[in-house]
């Protein structure tokens, strides 16, 4: 069942499962509203499960890219294009949520990003390769993320 998230009232429906569930849903809130603002997109999520298609292809890129497998389970994603690029989303049990920006035309800009809740260690899989800088967000509280180029086509 698909959920409109609600940047004005955060809630953890779908991410009750997590350790850091508050500073998670703060974290996908702000991504909501991040969007809502910048292209008036309503940013709406589903159960991992529903959305397996969408969770595979950000894994097959981890896999492919950078050798990278995520070790805990992801509770949701989401999947859409605004302004000529393909976003996906998957939020996981542990806090962390990946983003994929993939741009639809050969000239634009792919990447995948990574975003770390409040109170959440750095993943093992994570710490040793990326550095993280932090932000501050009013809905997330400090936010610890960072990046890496998409190389490959998918």
């Amino acid at each position: 069942m698909s959920y409109v998230v609600d940047f004005t009232d955060v809630s953890t429906v779908g991410l009750e499962s997590s350790p850091v569930a508050d500073a998670l849903a703060g974290l996908r809130a702000n991504e909501a509203r991040y969007f809502k603002n910048k292209y008036d997109h309503v940013f709406t999520v589903e159960p991992a499960s529903e959305a397996a298609e969408t969770v595979e292809w950000v894994h097959r890129i981890l896999r492919e890219e950078r050798d990278l497998v995520i070790s805990s389970p992801a509770l949701e994603a989401t999947a859409f294009e605004v302004e000529g690029y393909r976003m996906a989303y998957v939020f996981y049990e542990s806090g962390l949520s990946i983003n994929v920006m993939y741009a639809t035309d050969d000239a634009g800009k792919r990447a995948v990003g990574f975003k770390l809740s409040d109170g959440m260690e750095v993943p093992a899989e994570l710490a040793t390769r990326f550095k993280f800088a932090r932000q501050r967000s009013k809905l997330a509280g400090t936010i610890r993320g960072s990046y890496f180029t998409i190389k490959n086509e998918y």
